[in-house]
């Protein structure tokens, strides 16, 4: 386990956030307040801008964001509605690989590799919506079904959703079970890929670098902000995407 750097978290000073991140954080308090429920029209961008005080370039940013995060929707000719919940119905279903793997009558268990204090690089930055600089947290786990490697799970982690997550054992319980207790899952971006794995990579799953994986690549969304941004490896020789919907 490595852990590195100051609590840089009590260190930072609050930042003053973007403006359409702002709209889009009070947009998402209007729903989850029930101010607006599923089907309800939303203002226009023209009234929104009128409202912030800003371009409408700027409430165009923060609507489209929902949009993307299946939150809002948008009819064209209509206007922008609340969007039914859908993520039960997604194709990669948000629940732990160690229910998963106990859910096939296997054992399952975990080695943490890396747990550390970082701060976002600009793709982090843009990925969580912060600025370049800001603290987050980072584990690198290996699961493990029946003694073999079966997923990497290379996660970065927002402190402000989740301040706890440094403190936790994740030979018990897995980061996601975590982050479904502390951070209630709001949003979900997510996508699939072959890629070969890097050798670090290649080395925790004991295959060759040629070898390809599915890599399953997700952003989850939790109290208006980005929880967390993963990158899980899987050997393609002994894992498979599958759903219905």
């Amino acid at each position: 386990m490595k852990e590195s750097g100051e609590d840089i978290a009590a260190q930072e000073e609050p930042a003053r956030i973007p403006a359409f991140l702002h709209i889009k954080n009070t947009l998402l308090a209007q729903i989850q307040s029930g101010h607006w429920k599923e089907g309800d029209a939303i203002p226009s961008e023209q009234a929104l801008a009128k409202e912030f005080g800003v371009s409408r370039m700027t409430v165009n940013r923060a609507v489209k964001e929902l949009t993307d995060e299946q939150i809002l929707t948008r009819v064209q000719g209509s206007g922008t509605y609340v969007a039914q919940h859908k993520y039960q119905a997604t194709l990669v279903e948000i629940r732990s690989i160690a229910e998963e793997v106990r859910a096939r009558g296997h054992a399952h268990r975990s080695e943490l590799h890396r747990l550390e204090r970082a701060r976002a690089n600009e793709a982090l930055a843009a990925a969580f919506g912060l600025k370049s600089g800001q603290p987050l947290f980072h584990s690198i786990i290996v699961h493990f079904e029946n003694e073999i490697p079966i997923q990497v799970e290379d996660r970065w982690v927002n402190p402000e959703v989740a301040p706890e997550y440094m403190q936790q054992d994740f030979s018990v319980l897995t980061p996601n079970e975590y982050l479904m207790a502390a951070a209630p899952l709001q949003g979900v971006n997510y996508s699939i890929e072959a890629l070969c794995p890097p050798k670090d990579v290649a080395d925790m799953l004991q295959i060759s670098a040629r070898e390809a994986c599915l890599v399953l690549k997700r952003r989850t969304l939790s109290k208006g902000q980005v929880a967390s941004v993963a990158t899980m490896w899987h050997p393609g020789n002994r894992y498979q995407f599958a759903g219905s919907f």
